[in-house]
């Protein structure tokens, strides 16, 4: 991931002047031991199962990943000038962090891992994603997570 003063100056300060959404209220809680909890990851990496249509700039989508997914069957549509994919290419745990996760889960530091992963192309206008931030909330209810590994790219 580049830094603000990496980019040319035209696109840092596009990114500066991007406009977040903001929330009346941040419902973050607290919650149990860590080794009880039920982890997914969410990745803004633009994978996704090979086979299916590219991830395209813009696209507010949500993209699933099942858990037993080989790494193989992975592939990332995420292309910019300002990301080196050099990490992903050599150890898909940089951006989607699957291997990680299921040594923590042998080790009893996390309980159990999500069946599905969940990804997005990341860049995307912030203001376009409460309804994805709503479907992605309930699919992560429906298969009883109460944890998420943030993977932003």
């Amino acid at each position: 991931m580049a830094r603000l003063e990496d980019l040319t100056p035209a696109m840092a300060e596009r990114l500066r002047a991007l406009e977040c959404p903001v929330y009346a209220s941040a419902p973050f809680v607290a919650g149990g031991k860590l080794s009880g909890r039920r982890v997914a990851i969410v990745s803004s990496a633009g994978i996704h199962r090979r086979g299916e249509p590219p991830m395209m700039p813009g696209a507010n989508e949500l993209r699933e990943l099942p858990a037993s997914l080989p790494a193989g069957d992975i592939v990332m549509t995420h292309v910019s000038v300002n990301y080196d994919r050099t990490g992903f290419q050599r150890d898909i745990n940089t951006i989607y962090p699957i291997d990680r996760l299921r040594e923590l889960a042998e080790e009893g530091v996390i309980g159990s891992i999500a069946d599905t992963h969940f990804v997005v192309m990341g860049a995307n206008d912030p203001k376009q994603w409460d309804a994805l931030a709503d479907q992605l909330a309930q699919r992560l209810r429906q298969d009883r997570v109460d944890a998420v590994l943030l993977s932003p790219v």
